[in-house]
């Protein structure tokens, strides 16, 4: 956790207006039991590892909103696959008085890929679009590059790109200030002025391993708007957002004022960041251009669910449970990040451009879930505390804190697991995971206050859950804990180490020569 600060209590504000007219019935009034539910979970935050014998601190939204330096969020809240709650609290914008409510518009990342992945869906329900044929059969102003070394004559899908798969690289994007001059599609693809990006190439056969890949997102749009000669935003708005009732959302970039009500982009200290307009662009629109309300993608997270479970016609049953069913060898489906099984069993995504963080979740099951928008830079962490206490509240089987143990680290045999650690590539690539060109090194401090780094900027403390397994609750994600489990062999050595963050593995081996370091 960073250090403490002083706390300024932010004005929380009431229920937003009526839900949308998307929906023929009108809106449900919020239960009385749900009530005290968000009560208790805008009072509940916390963190997701707790140190030996601590409490659930049990923040409130108001004082966390404050110590990440966020002016302004909005929450909705699932239930049995219906929106039964929205809310706004804080500002537009800092030192202004305009309130966030359940329509104000947020940037929302990366989850643009689950909206662009409905939009590839629904043409594949109506005929117009085939899941496993070579995308170079609809694609013309643009085709994949040629590099048979390494495609070894394949080509990818639009099941591959969805589900990550593909081969291409290009993780993410970076944004665009007010007034930049914004790439084309096939300018972002082949990295020409004014695209930011290198090109988007070959990094691996197509199928055989999974790379998240905003560049095989765009490719993605590409292929839609050949296939049907229409743009991608009007293929969303009449795919999407209108059988859906989906009022505010958009693809629009750079985005115009005139549509009002917009949460405006702040920086890590929660200081404007993108004069004179108030936000930034994202020219790659599949990727990372959605804009949207909280109401309106927790109407779209409510359809992918109900759809799952026979209840709607957004998506046909048998596509919409095919959307959320892994591709080999990846995390995802087409188009979420799935985790669990069972009644535990949800799809997510996150969106992380650079001033707003988003979150979409659906329980399948249950058909609970949630959406959070935040329009500050370090709204991620904020996101998480506010998962963890809507998993409290609302009794969700997830999220449950970690909590370590009190262990006597001082005995030498352990101050062995202190070293550099390199990411066995080999391994990796076993598991069907890419590995990076670049692998950042692991290293790990004993002595009273283990430690470890990956890279010079991603560190954290160790915590232990058992003499050889221990967690980096500074490096956890959104739905897991980021765990180290240290391998001693037969002969006493410790040879390596293996990073779990849910279903995710990361076999790392400790370097023969490298001296082990103490605090």
């Amino acid at each position: 956790m960073k250090g403490t600060e002083r706390v300024v209590r932010l004005a929380i504000i009431g229920l937003s207006a009526a839900v949308s007219a998307c929906a023929a019935a009108p809106p449900k009034p919020v239960r009385v039991d749900d009530r005290a539910r968000i009560a208790a979970m805008e009072n509940g935050l916390r963190p997701m590892v707790l140190e030996p014998g601590q409490e659930p601190p049990r923040w409130t939204l108001a004082e966390r909103m404050a110590h990440h330096k966020v002016p302004g969020l909005a929450i909705a809240i699932l239930r049995n696959g219906e929106v039964a709650h929205v809310r706004g609290y804080g500002v537009r914008a800092a030192g202004g008085n305009d309130k966030v409510d359940g329509d104000t518009l947020f940037s929302c990342g990366s989850v643009s890929k689950v909206v662009t992945a409905a939009t590839v869906l629904r043409l594949v329900d109506q005929g117009t679009l085939d899941l496993d044929k070579d995308v170079n059969t609809y694609l013309r102003r643009w085709h994949t590059p040629d590099a048979p070394e390494i495609t070894r004559g394949k080509q990818p899908t639009l099941r591959m790109l969805m589900s990550h798969t593909s081969g291409l690289g290009q993780h993410g994007f970076k944004d665009y200030p007010p007034g930049a001059p914004l790439p084309t599609a096939v300018q972002t693809l082949d990295g020409l002025p004014p695209a930011k990006n290198p090109p988007v190439r070959f990094e691996y056969e197509p199928g055989t391993r999974a790379q998240y890949s905003g560049g095989g997102t765009t490719v993605t749009q590409l292929v839609l708007e050949d296939a049907t000669q229409k743009t991608f935003g009007a293929l969303a708005q009449s795919l999407v957002f209108e059988p859906l009732g989906m009022r505010r959302a958009n693809f629009e970039n750079p985005l115009s004022a005139e549509r009002g009500n917009i949460a405006e982009a702040h920086d890590d200290n929660g200081a404007a960041a993108a004069a004179p307009v108030g936000w930034q662009s994202m020219p790659e629109l599949a990727a990372s251009g959605l804009w949207s309300s909280a109401r309106d993608l927790g109407t779209f997270t409510a359809s992918l669910i109900k759809s799952y479970r026979g209840e709607s016609t957004f998506l046909s049953r048998s596509l919409a449970q095919e959307m959320m069913t892994e591709v080999a060898r990846s995390t995802r489906g087409l188009g979420p990040f799935l985790e669990s099984a069972g009644h535990t069993r949800i799809f997510h995504h996150g969106g992380a451009n650079d001033s707003y963080k988003a979150w979409i979740e659906g329980h399948l099951v249950t058909g609970d879930g949630i959406v959070i928008l935040t329009n500050g830079a370090n709204g991620g962490a904020l996101n998480r505390e506010i998962r963890n206490a809507a998993a409290d509240a609302f009794g969700w089987p997830v999220n449950a804190p970690v909590r370590t143990v009190a262990i006597d680290l001082s005995h030498a045999r352990y101050q062995d697991y202190a070293g550099a650690y390199q990411l066995d590539k080999q391994y990796m690539s076993l598991q069907g995971i890419a590995p990076p060109d670049k692998p950042k090194t692991l290293t790990v401090t004993m002595g009273q206050a283990p430690a470890m780094s990956l890279g010079e900027e991603e560190t954290s403390p160790l915590l232990a859950l058992t003499p050889n397994r221990f967690v980096a609750p500074e490096l956890s994600s959104a739905t897991a804990a980021r765990q180290l489990e240290f391998h001693r062999d037969a002969h006493g050595t410790v040879t390596g180490l293996t990073v779990e963050v849910g279903s995710m593995r990361a076999y790392y081996v400790k370097e023969r020569t490298a001296a082990a370091t103490k605090d």
